[in-house]
């Protein structure tokens, strides 16, 4: 177990960000920091530099830019920041974040097509491909890699070949999956990946960034359809003025940021954090199955991060009284979100251990308050 683990929270936030961080990592954040701070902005690079080496073995090719906000401000400075006014999306959603992303399309005006595979199925390469052949006139495709709403792990590589071969712009959401599970931009033929600081990083919350092939990225130039979240121009400046943001920034989540990137080495980079976040998921999805629960997706669509439970088939079972009685027992979990079924969610990001799935597992068990067998 990590010996930075939080002592003083009453309980683990079994969630996929906000999550349970380490002291150290808290504790960074009790310096204050000037924005125009030499010290500070050699900060803000090393956090840069360090986003592309995780992202990607060829780093010349790449560049990385930080943003103020949740990370859906991120996904939305690249929405409106990257896709001309003459151009057309493509989104391939199975969930709310994949809708999410359509809404802001949309918002800002920008013609959007979208291919819905429902909540429980994974995007298909061949159903991109079939669209791609039909309309030439779309110019970027957009998907979210971890599908927080259930757990699902969408097929990026495969998408990525077919977007590619058609010449698209390529967008991966992946808030909820870089920085615990192998990858590799470059590879992936992945123009914009977008991510956050409080996600598998275990960071806080307040900044997210986008990781961007530097030749995509300049062709934002004069696109962006809003002034704080214009991508290129916050690229520029940081670029020009060594890590200068353009307006203020928020000076203590960079720092918990950078120290959690530290940590992230520490643990043995993204290979390590990802075999521990697998163990977790395993743990968890056989324990509950042990006691009974049933889990939404199949195992072949499923994330190391996040996974979801149906409801027991209980009259007696409501999930506020679960929730409660698990933030007694030291957890906090997720209530469901997808539209077809009553699901609630567990989280096994964050500093989280084996040994705390186990604990959680037992007090699982001990808390089946429901009368009717699962």
């Amino acid at each position: 177990m990590n010996q930075t683990r939080p002592t003083d929270n009453p309980y683990l936030l079994l969630t996929p960000g906000p999550l349970t961080t380490s002291s150290t990592v808290r504790e960074a954040m009790l310096r204050d920091w000037c924005t125009w701070d030499r010290d500070y902005n050699e900060l803000v690079q090393a956090i840069r530099q360090k986003l592309v080496r995780l992202a990607t073995s060829q780093v010349e090719e790449y560049t990385s830019v930080l943003m103020q906000g949740s990370g859906t401000f991120c996904v939305e400075a690249v929405v409106s920041s990257a896709i001309p006014a003459d151009g057309k999306l493509l989104v391939l959603t199975n969930g709310a974040y994949g809708d999410r992303i359509v809404e802001m399309a949309r918002v800002h005006g920008i013609a959007t097509e979208v291919i819905d595979f429902g909540e429980v199925t994974k995007a298909d390469a061949e159903a991109l491909e079939q669209r791609l052949a039909a309309d030439a006139t779309i110019t970027h495709v957009a998907v979210v890699h971890s599908e927080t709403t259930t757990g699902m792990l969408n097929p990026i590589k495969e998408i990525g070949e077919v977007a590619k071969k058609y010449g698209k712009v390529y967008i991966v959401d992946a808030m909820s999956s870089f920085g615990g599970i192998p990858l590799d931009v470059a590879e992936l033929s992945i123009d914009f990946l977008i991510s956050s600081a409080n996600k598998c990083i275990q960071g806080v919350p307040g900044a997210g960034f986008v990781v961007a092939k530097t030749s995509a990225l300049i062709k934002c130039k004069g696109i962006a359809r809003t002034l704080s979240l214009d991508l290129y121009s916050q690229w520029k400046t940081m670029e020009e003025q060594n890590g200068k943001w353009r307006y203020t920034s928020p000076t203590h989540v960079v720092r918990a940021f950078y120290q959690a990137l530290i940590e992230l080495e520490a643990e043995g980079g993204v290979e390590k954090r990802y075999e521990r976040y697998q163990r977790n998921q395993q743990l968890l999805a056989e324990g509950m199955e042990r006691i009974g629960f049933r889990i939404l997706l199949p195992k072949e669509s499923q994330s190391p991060f996040i996974t979801s439970f149906y409801y027991p088939e209980s009259e007696t079972f409501t999930f506020a009284e679960l929730y409660e009685r698990l933030k007694q027992a030291g957890f906090v979990i997720y209530p469901g979100k997808i539209s077809q079924a009553d699901t609630f969610r567990i989280g096994n990001i964050g500093e989280v251990y084996p040994e705390d799935i186990e604990r959680l597992i037992a007090a699982m068990e001990n808390n089946r308050f429901w009368h009717a067998q699962i």
